[in-house]
């Protein structure tokens, strides 16, 4: 399944930077939050420009890999260039005729859960595991994992907690009396005249998507702990 890129505000904006050296804002809007902005160039970055966890989920990263959200393709062209086979995949048309033009020899234009093909890597980076959307979809999730992932291979990918975000002045943290969890968010994007639809995103704390794995038949551990919250977890099938 793909996007109408009338609908695909991140889309334009990354073909418009690939196109003229500089883009628009990319806005993001959330019920929870104040209007906020995605750099456009950020997501063109090089390796150097990385964050620490994204670099060593990269350095983790091995055998055939898939980069899934690849955006731009900056995880991509680096892991390519390093002489690993990688094949890039999003939901965005704009996105996926980027990366082409970029140099990244396999892309696909398709929904992460619609996927066929086996991987010894599946990469889910920038709060990859927000496509998952809902808790209640996690063991879905982890189903198609099951068909794509080789026996021995690794799911490599970042979260954050965002319980800071119900932090009062004194440092207590009262979750709002939600049947939801307070991870599930909603978002939509706005680049010029062009909105996105809504969509759900998925923030995790790490024991969470730890207690759900587990009842997956995975095994999840924390590798890399972020400066706010965030953390890469590395999650491989259990042995029978």
């Amino acid at each position: 399944m793909g996007m109408d890129e009338m609908k695909d505000p991140m889309g334009r904006a990354i073909a418009d930077y690939w196109k003229n050296g500089k883009a628009g804002r990319l806005r993001v809007f959330s019920p929870m939050f104040d209007e906020d902005e995605i750099p456009v160039d950020l997501l063109f970055r090089q390796y150097e420009e990385m964050s620490e966890m994204e670099q060593k989920a990269l350095q983790l990263a091995k055998g055939k890999i898939l980069d899934v959200g690849a955006g731009a393709g900056c995880h991509s062209l680096h892991l390519q260039e390093a002489g690993h086979e990688v094949t890039a995949v999003d939901i965005s048309p704009l996105s996926v005729d980027v990366m082409r033009k970029r140099g990244v020899r396999q892309v696909l234009h398709q929904d992460f859960f619609s996927l066929e093909g086996v991987y010894d890597t599946v990469l889910m980076l920038m709060n990859g595991m927000g496509i998952v959307g809902t808790l209640e979809r996690i063991p879905e999730f982890f189903q198609h994992l099951d068909k794509i992932l080789l026996p021995e291979g690794q799911l490599l990918c970042d979260s954050s907690d965002i319980a800071y975000v119900f932090e009062d002045d004194e440092g207590i943290i009262e979750l709002p009396d939600a049947s939801a969890y307070y991870g599930e968010l909603t978002y939509r994007m706005q680049y010029k005249n062009i909105v996105g639809k809504s969509f759900p995103w998925l923030y995790v704390d790490a024991e969470t998507l730890a207690e759900q794995a587990e009842r997956c038949g995975y095994a999840m551990e924390v590798v890399f702990q972020g400066e706010h919250y965030d953390y890469l977890a590395r999650i491989t099938k259990k042995k029978k």
